[in-house]
């Protein structure tokens, strides 16, 4: 997965997505600079590492954001490391609303 997300262009496919999920290639490539075929490699790159999914619509292939293996990222490796920094903000956040409250009495 870290590999598909560490190219540029499929990030911004996955943004795409994201900002307007069940798309075409062909609505795809509108937003991108590069070949049909290009774009189709990346999608697959894509779909392999299951962060789209894609259903047929007739002779349409519909591509979809999936979130959830992002979301297993998050809480894994980053939601652990981020929530002790949250922490130390909020007993920050209150011990200087505790001065300032002693200060002013």
């Amino acid at each position: 997965m870290f590999k598909a997300l560490a190219d540029e262009s499929r990030r911004r496919l996955l943004d795409l997505l994201h900002l307007e999920n069940g798309r075409t290639l062909g609505e795809l490539c509108e937003h991108l600079s590069m070949s049909r075929q290009a774009v189709t490699k990346h999608l697959n790159v894509l779909e392999e590492a299951n962060l789209v999914t894609v259903v047929w619509r007739g002779r349409e292939k519909l591509h979809y954001l999936n979130p959830v293996p992002l979301h297993d990222i998050y809480e894994r490796w980053i939601g652990k490391f981020e929530r002790p920094r949250l922490e130390a903000l909020h007993a920050l956040k209150k011990r200087l609303e505790e001065e300032d409250g002693n200060g002013q009495g």
